[in-house]
C-alpha cells in the first residue's frame, strides 16, 4: 500500500473532519500535488469523464495514463494514474497544468479533503448509508491557510453531492466483490481468478459507450458483474479432489 494511503488508514480516526467543520486551505496552483503521488486511483465514473474530456474511448485513455493491479487488501481490479520520471509526476500534467482540470478525477477534485466509507469488516452484509460517509483532512504541505471553508462548500464547489448515488453504490459494488474474491482465492485456480478479475475490470472501468449517461450503464454492468460472481464457488468440490 501506499505510505500515505496506509497512514491515513492506521489514524482514520483522528483525521476525520465533519462536514460543517471549518479547514483552512488555499491552493496557489504550485503543482506539487501532481508529483511525488502514486496513490491516484481512479473509479469508473473517473475513467468516463477523463475519457469524455480528452474525446477518448476508455480503453485507448487507460493504456496511455493508467494501469491497473489487484487490491492487496481488498482484492479487487484497483485503476491509477501511472507516475512518470524520477519526480513520478502525473501524465495528464501539461506546461504545469491539468489537461483534463474540467473532469479531473474526484481525489484531485477535492484534495486536500478525501472520504472514505467506515464499515464493520465482520459484517458485509450492513447497508452503506450516506451516514457512513467519513471526510478526511490531510495536510498538503502546500498552498497556505488564507482561506477558510468546511466540506458541504468544497465539495459544492466542485460539483460534488454530499449524498453521491455513485459514490454509494461504488462501495456497496466493491464491498460485495471484495468479499466474493477473498473466499474465491481460497477456492479457485490461479487462471480461475485472473478470469474473474479481468471480467470485473472491463466490464466495471472500460464498458462504456460515450454518447450515453454514465450512471444508468455503471448500474448495469455492476449488477452484471455480481451475478456472475456471486456465482463463484466458495468450497472446494470433493468430487474433484478438494479435501
Amino acid at each position: 500500500m501506499d505510505k500515505r494511503l496506509q497512514y491515513i488508514a492506521e489514524n482514520l480516526d483522528t483525521m476525520t473532519v465533519g462536514v460543517d467543520e471549518p479547514f483552512k486551505f488555499h491552493c496557489d496552483m504550485c503543482g506539487k500535488c501532481c508529483i511525488n503521488r502514486e496513490d491516484i486511483l481512479l473509479n469508473a465514473k473517473d475513467i468516463y469523464n477523463m475519457s469524455k474530456e480528452l474525446q477518448m474511448e476508455p480503453v485507448d485513455m487507460f493504456k496511455k495514463y493508467c494501469e491497473t493491479y489487484i487490491g492487496e487488501s481488498s482484492r479487487i481490479p484497483i485503476v491509477r494514474i501511472k507516475p512518470r520520471g524520477s519526480i513520478k509526476r502525473c501524465p495528464l500534467m501539461k506546461e504545469h497544468k491539468c489537461s483534463v482540470h474540467k473532469a479531473k478525477p474526484t481525489v484531485c477534485a477535492m484534495f486536500p479533503i478525501g472520504r472514505c466509507i467506515k464499515m464493520d469488516a465482520s459484517n458485509q452484509n450492513v447497508e452503506i448509508n450516506t451516514s457512513d460517509i467519513r471526510y478526511i483532512f490531510t495536510d498538503p504541505g502546500c498552498g497556505d491557510n488564507s482561506e477558510t471553508h468546511t466540506v458541504r462548500e468544497w465539495l459544492g464547489e466542485f460539483g460534488i453531492p454530499l449524498e453521491d448515488e455513485f459514490f454509494l453504490a461504488w462501495n456497496r459494488m466493491i464491498s460485495e466483490l471484495g468479499a466474493i474474491f477473498h473466499k474465491g482465492e481460497k477456492v479457485l485456480s490461479e487462471e480461475g481468478m485472473m478470469a474473474a478479475w479481468n471480467l470485473t475490470f472491463v466490464k466495471i472501468y472500460l464498458d462504456y459507450d460515450m454518447t450515453k449517461e454514465f450512471l444508468p450503464q455503471f448500474k448495469e454492468n455492476a449488477e452484471e458483474v455480481l451475478a456472475v460472481m456471486r456465482t463463484m464457488p466458495t468450497k472446494k468440490d470433493k468430487k474433484k479432489g478438494g479435501k
